[in-house]
């Protein structure tokens, strides 16, 4: 994994300057090349479209009111400096669900951080630290000069954080759905915890069930650009929310301003083939800390024979978190498979392997902790993860493929493979969309890096 801080920092001063069509990082695997000679005719290329100025802000609607102290509550204080101030206000959206006429809405929340005069739209991942979040702490990794140039915009999207959060998978059934053994067994009981909570989900969202996609959030930054004063929007996407950029540089070309796409997910159509690339990806990452970890001479030692005696540990003698969620060999796996995403908590999750293997599970509960627990300030980030990449997927499998792909990710990707699988069986019972996919693409949109 590489040091993702640096990468991100390089790529937010880019924006500073003009800049190249560069292609994010991607979940696929690396591309085969045809060094052999061409024939016929070269294709024509059409003229670029020229990186627009930066914009400023002109005639904003929003209301700006101050929200430091419940920020510092969401993030916890210790990792803020003094020096930043955060304030909040609602943006207004059409909910815009699928055979509705556009008066219902909804609201969501956004955060602005830094007094420069350029925002700054910031879209986290749909299952990682809501948009305002993300913003907050992404700012105080920040120099200074940074935020005096540009004002952080985070937005939580639709159906997470505190922008509507979905919040209407049932507490019991959400450690099922991250529960998928990593050696053995179906995904039968993953597939029946999917059914219970897409049942739910048609009850309490309602219309605005399927309204949860990548498309209508990039509707939703429109909104946001508008009610901003921005003739373009100047913006960062993390992860999947680069998806969204990207959709809206399809919907909206002429108003895309300069973008940063930073970890861009793969973009095909199997969502099968997909998470096999991330299982590869995630195995990679694996080998990558048991090295730092080896050579920071960390008490875990072989790193994959710990997770190994971990999981059997687990499923002879099952624990609990202190909430009394159980905590088996499969959402163990989960929890290890999150903290790998996180390459600043790598030595933290090291720790927290030990500390299990020696019967302490609570550091391990935590990495898990964000999907398995639920409140009101912090929403379970499993329902929008759901909802959303459901919605933005075709990829419907019956519960033998289900059982086939699991068997064949388990025997290639032994760590992660059921903890990718399991992904597939949460869209099983979920309503398949009827909307085509957006085209791949962004014709009249300038160059995205």
């Amino acid at each position: 994994m590489r040091r993702r801080r640096t990468r991100l920092l390089a790529a937010l001063l880019a924006l500073t300057a003009a800049a190249g069509c560069a292609a994010g990082p991607s979940v696929r695997p690396a591309l085969v090349e045809n060094d052999g000679k061409t024939t016929g005719a070269a294709p024509s290329r059409t003229p670029g479209v020229p990186l627009p100025p930066l914009g400023e802000l002109q005639s904003a609607t929003l209301k700006w009111a101050d929200c430091d102290e419940d920020t510092r509550q969401r993030i916890g204080a210790p990792g803020v400096p003094d020096g930043l101030h955060f304030s909040c206000a609602r943006v207004t959206a059409p909910l815009d669900a699928p055979g509705e006429p556009r008066r219902s809405v909804v609201r969501l929340l956004a955060l602005k951080v830094g007094s420069g005069p350029v925002p700054l739209v910031v879209v986290n991942d749909v299952d990682g630290d809501p948009g305002t979040v993300y913003a907050a702490r992404l700012a105080a990794t920040l120099p200074p000069a940074f935020l005096e140039k540009f004002s952080l915009i985070g937005l939580d999207r639709r159906g997470t954080g505190l922008s509507g959060a979905a919040q209407c998978v049932p507490a019991d059934i959400r450690h099922d759905l991250v529960d998928a053994d990593p050696a053995q067994g179906g995904l039968g009981d993953v597939l029946d915890a999917a059914r219970k909570a897409g049942q739910q989900c048609a009850i309490e969202l309602d219309d605005s069930q399927t309204a949860l996609d990548s498309w209508r959030g990039a509707g939703d930054l429109d909104e946001l650009r508008k009610q901003l004063g921005m003739e373009r929007l100047d913006a960062l996407g993390h992860g999947d929310g680069s998806k969204v950029l990207a959709e809206y540089a399809v919907r909206f070309p002429g108003q895309v301003g300069r973008m940063v796409l930073d970890g861009v997910p793969d973009p095909g159509a199997d969502t099968a083939a997909v998470l096999d690339a991330v299982a590869a990806g995630a195995q990679s990452t694996l080998d990558a800390f048991a090295a730092d970890c080896a050579s920071r001479h960390c008490a875990l030692g072989d790193s994959k024979a710990a997770l190994a005696a971990l999981a059997d540990q687990l499923r002879s003698t099952p624990a609990s978190t202190e909430e009394d969620v159980a905590f088996g060999p499969g959402v163990a796996m989960f929890a290890v498979y999150t903290g790998l995403t996180q390459r600043a908590r790598w030595p933290e999750l090291a720790d927290a392997i030990t500390a299990a293997r020696a019967g302490n599970i609570a550091p391990l509960a935590a990495f898990a902790a964000p999907v398995l627990n639920d409140s009101r300030a912090q929403p379970s980030r499993i329902d929008a993860t759901i909802a959303t990449r459901c919605n933005d997927s075709q990829t419907r499998l019956s519960a033998d493929q289900l059982d086939q792909v699991v068997a064949g990710m388990r025997g290639k990707y032994p760590q992660f493979g059921a903890v990718l699988a399991q992904q597939l069986a949460w869209c099983g019972p979920w309503p398949v969309r009827t909307e085509p996919l957006p085209a791949p693409g962004a014709r009249g949109a300038p160059p995205l890096p």
